[in-house]
C-alpha cells in the first residue's frame, strides 16, 4: 500500500515529543493522544477530509485556531491539555460535529452561544474549564458541565432531556460518514470519584446517563421536574448553592445509582420516599441544613452502614447514624428550628446587656450629677480609696 493513500493514522499512547507535525493532507483519521506533543496548535490545518481528530492528554498550549472551523470534522477531542482563552464563535458552523470533548483546559468565557448551532451533536465535554454564566434554554442534550462557574438557576427544562427518560432510551449507532469511529475520552464524577469511560466505540450503548453540575455557582431550588429523569443513573449537584428542599418526588428516579447533593444549602426534610431508590449505592447529603429525623428503611441504612458520614454538617438533623438523639432532643423539627434561632437568641442576650450599660451609666451620672451631697459622698470615698491604693503601692515599692 502506498503511503500516500494512508487514510488513517493511529500513534497514541507512545512518547512522542514536540509540536503537531504536518503530516499527509488525505487523512481521515488522525489519533496522537496521549503523548507528550507541546506548543500551540497549527494555525492552518490543512486537512480537508478529516473527519476525526484525537489530541487530547498531551501537554498542547494556546488558543483554538479558527482554522479548525475550516474542517469538516465529526469527532473532535482536545481535553487534558492546557489550552486557554475562549473558543471561536465560527466553530458553530461545523454542522456535522457528533463529539466534542474540550474537558480539564482553561477555557474561559462565558457559556458558548454558538453551541446550540450543533444540531447533530450526540456528546459534548466541557467540565473542569473556566466557563461562566447562565445555563441556557436551548441546553437539549448538552452533558458533563462540571466545575466551570455556572451560575443562576437550575431550570425546570432540563426535564426535556428525552434520553434521559425510560420511554425514550434507546441504543444509539452511529451511521454517520465515521467508518471506524474508536476513541473519545470520557470522565464523569460517579460515586465520589472521577470515573474514566475510556473509548466509547461505534456502535455503544448509552447506558451512563448522567447529569454533573458539580463544583459551580448555580443556586436556587432543584426543580421538581428533574425527578421526570427516571433512566437517569448519575446526578451530581454537589458543591453549589442550591437551596429548598430535596424534591419530595425523587422517588420516581428509579435508576439513580449515585445521588450527591453535598455542600449546599439545602434544607427541610430528607423525604423518606428516598428509601424506595433501589438501586442507589451512593448517596451524599452531607454540608446542607437538613432537618428532622433521617428516615430509615433497607436501602438508606445500608449506605449509612457503609459511610457513616453521608448526612454530616446537618445541624438540625437526628437520628442514627448520627449521634444526634431525637427521642433526648425532642421534637426533629424543634431542634431544627433551635439550630436555626440560636444565633439569634446570642444576638438579643449581648445587645440587652449592652443597653442595660448604657442605660445603668446614665442613671449613677444622673445620681451624682443632681444630689449634691452624693455627689460630695462618692468624690470623698474615691479619695479615700486612692490614698489607700497609693500608700499601698508605695510600701511594696520599699519593701519588695
Amino acid at each position: 500500500m502506498s503511503y500516500m493513500s494512508l487514510s488513517e493514522l493511529y500513534l497514541s499512547s507512545n512518547q512522542l515529543t514536540g509540536q503537531i507535525p504536518t503530516l499527509l493532507p488525505d487523512l481521515l483519521i488522525l489519533d496522537l493522544s496521549n503523548n507528550s506533543l507541546s506548543g500551540p496548535l497549527p494555525t492552518e490545518m490543512k486537512y480537508a477530509n478529516l473527519i476525526e481528530l484525537s489530541l487530547f492528554s498531551n501537554q498542547i498550549t494556546g488558543h483554538i485556531p479558527e482554522s479548525f472551523c475550516k474542517l469538516g470534522l465529526a469527532v473532535l477531542d482536545l481535553s487534558n491539555n492546557f489550552l486557554e482563552g475562549e473558543l471561536p464563535p465560527c466553530l458553530g458552523v461545523m454542522e456535522d460535529m457528533e463529539f466534542m470533548a474540550l474537558s480539564n483546559n482553561s477555557l474561559s468565557g462565558e457559556f458558548p452561544s454558538f453551541l446550540q448551532n450543533f444540531t447533530s451533536v450526540l456528546f459534548l465535554d466541557l467540565a473542569l474549564n473556566k466557563f461562566f454564566g447562565r445555563i441556557p434554554t436551548w441546553i437539549g442534550e448538552l452533558k458533563d458541565l462540571n466545575n466551570n462557574e455556572i451560575s443562576g438557576s437550575l431550570p425546570s427544562y432540563l426535564s426535556n432531556l428525552k434520553a434521559m427518560k425510560k420511554t425514550r432510551k434507546t441504543t444509539v449507532c452511529y451511521t454517520g460518514d465515521i467508518a471506524n469511529f474508536h476513541l473519545i475520552s470520557l470522565f464523569a464524577v460517579l460515586k465520589g470519584q472521577e470515573q474514566n469511560y475510556g473509548s466509547i466505540s461505534r456502535g455503544f450503548d448509552t447506558n451512563m446517563v448522567s447529569i454533573d453540575l458539580s463544583s459551580n455557582n448555580l443556586s436556587g431550588e432543584i426543580p421538581e421536574e428533574i425527578t421526570t429523569l427516571d433512566a437517569l443513573v448519575n446526578l451530581n449537584l454537589s458543591c453549589n448553592n442550591f437551596s429548598g428542599v430535596i424534591p419530595n418526588k425523587i422517588e420516581q428516579m428509579q435508576s439513580l445509582e449515585a445521588l450527591d447533593l453535598s455542600r449546599n444549602r439545602l434544607s427541610g426534610e430528607i423525604p423518606t420516599t428516598m428509601s424506595n431508590l433501589t438501586f442507589l449505592s451512593y448517596l451524599d447529603l452531607s454540608y446542607n441544613n437538613l432537618t428532622g429525623t433521617i428516615p430509615s428503611g433497607s436501602q438508606l441504612d445500608t449506605l449509612s452502614a457503609a459511610n457513616p458520614s453521608i448526612y454530616i454538617g446537618n445541624m438540625g438533623l437526628c437520628g442514627h447514624p448520627l449521634q444526634n438523639n431525637c427521642s433526648r432532643e425532642g421534637d426533629a423539627s424543634k431542634q431544627g428550628r433551635l439550630g436555626r434561632t440560636g444565633g439569634h437568641w446570642m444576638e438579643f442576650f449581648y445587645l440587652g446587656l449592652g443597653c442595660g450599660f448604657v442605660f445603668g451609666s446614665w442613671v449613677v451620672f444622673g445620681v451624682l450629677l443632681f444630689k449634691r451631697k452624693w455627689r460630695i459622698a462618692y468624690f470623698q470615698r474615691m479619695d479615700k480609696l486612692y490614698d489607700k491604693v497609693y500608700i499601698f503601692a508605695a510600701t511594696q515599692a520599699r519593701h519588695p
